[in-house]
């Protein structure tokens, strides 16, 4: 089973850039038989043509990627689309099956989402010395490791979500955070260690488990990552010089507001965002650790204020959601995490907020990657005119000021400098 993790101790720093800053009944997971996998790994390794098979046969090259759309330059005066990412940290699947149940959720309401795997979900306990932590003691991890059980069911949802073509990133590996050796003091080089390492993981699960039976992941690792979310959102700087190096496209470790995105350090910069918290006079991060910290300070709240919190966290999206829908249209951008904090209030607000936004006409629930695909197709002069909205800020005249004629598809977009930093509230 996946670890007890140390999330609920990350609030002070992220609290320090911006102050203010479950279990859901059922799982709906797609049950995934072994009859099944087996039968899907000796296809793999006996249909020329159909799958290449990559390393140990932990991944194979399958083909493009199913579901993902062509993204579409913005014409003349036509309105950007309102983009909603939703987004889950250290995706795994265990024994809440909350993975499963919402690429369900998902499905059911034409969402895409991105989950960024922590590579450590796929090494077995018996194989933690695999891991070489910069700055810590080989073997050791702060979400601890999985056993054979946590990394059949996570394979599953991985499979399954990326054929769905939903994104699989990363959450790197140990979850270090704090002064102590955490990730915001890692050098460049070591932060290429620990993405080298969650690569690694991912490309070698068959040998480290022993698994062999099961089925490969159905892409290339190498070429499908190309986006990451640094644990507590520390040392974003040297992960994002060392993801740009290693193919990366886009990072989503900042903190920001619900205004277009920029480039930075030649990746596109997409971070959680400030958004209202109803009822009080201060804004938190899109994201459900920051609103737990913010009503209760721990997991395991006054029952009796459980339902107010979960419709607190839904009413301040949805109110974030409805200033940049008829503002700006700046992407929203929210996390979550798999976690049943305050009797799994939160993964409810976050289901309606899904089940409110992502049906309307107008709106479209993607990934990262499909949301970076967009970015980069549109015309650099139109972007940066939309970056000039504030939050909220409907434009002046229309859309015709906002959006014009452009120049082909194919013109190179260059970098744009990073946002200026978002200051502490108090």
């Amino acid at each position: 089973m996946l670890a007890a993790t140390k999330r609920i101790s990350f609030g002070a720093a992220v609290m320090a850039l911006a102050v203010g800053l479950a279990g859901c009944s059922g799982a709906q997971g797609a049950k995934e038989e072994t009859s099944k996998g087996s039968q899907a790994a000796k296809q793999a390794h006996g249909a020329p043509g159909a799958v290449r098979l990559i390393g140990d046969g932990s991944t194979a090259f399958t083909g493009a990627q199913p579901q993902l759309g062509k993204p579409q330059r913005l014409k003349p005066g036509q309105q950007p689309p309102q983009f909603v990412v939703f987004s889950w940290d250290g995706a795994g699947e265990d024994s809440q099956q909350l993975f499963s149940y919402f690429r369900e959720v998902s499905k059911k309401y034409g969402a895409k989402m991105t989950y960024f795997l922590s590579g450590v979900y796929l090494l077995p306990e018996e194989k933690a010395k695999q891991y070489d932590p910069p700055q810590h003691t080989i073997g050791t991890s702060d979400i601890g490791f999985n056993d054979t059980k946590g990394i059949k069911d996570t394979l599953r949802e991985v499979r399954a979500a990326w054929r769905e073509g939903n994104e699989i990133g990363t959450h790197f590996n140990g979850h270090f955070c704090g002064k102590n050796g955490g990730v915001g003091t890692w050098s460049v080089d070591e932060w290429k260690s620990e993405i080298n390492q969650a690569k690694s993981f991912v490309k070698g699960w068959k040998t480290n488990s022993g698994l062999q039976d099961e089925a490969p992941l159905p892409f290339d690792y190498d070429k499908e990552l190309i986006g990451a979310r640094t644990p507590c959102l520390e040392g974003q700087k040297n992960a994002m010089r060392a993801g740009k190096a290693m193919g990366f496209r886009y990072d989503s470790s900042g903190i920001g507001n619900q205004v277009w995105p920029k480039k930075k350090e030649g990746l596109w910069d997409i971070p959680l965002q400030l958004v209202p918290v109803p009822g009080r006079e201060f804004e938190t991060l899109s994201m459900d650790y920051n609103f737990m910290y913010n009503q209760s300070g721990e997991s395991s709240g006054d029952e009796s204020q459980h339902t107010y919190w979960g419709n607190q966290m839904r009413d301040g999206l949805l109110q974030a959601f409805d200033r940049a829908h008829k503002g700006n249209r700046a992407p929203l951008i929210i996390g979550n995490h798999f976690e049943s904090w305050n009797g799994g209030t939160y993964m409810r607000a976050i289901e309606e907020t899904i089940e409110t936004v992502c049906p309307q006409k107008d709106v479209q629930c993607v990934t990262f990657r499909q949301l970076v695909d967009w970015l980069d197709a549109q015309d650099p002069a139109t972007l940066e005119k939309l970056r000039g909205l504030g939050v909220g800020e409907a434009p002046k005249g229309g859309w015709d000021a906002y959006t014009r004629a452009a120049p082909p598809l194919n013109s190179a977009s260059p970098a744009t400098s990073a946002s200026p930093a978002v200051a502490a509230k108090h």
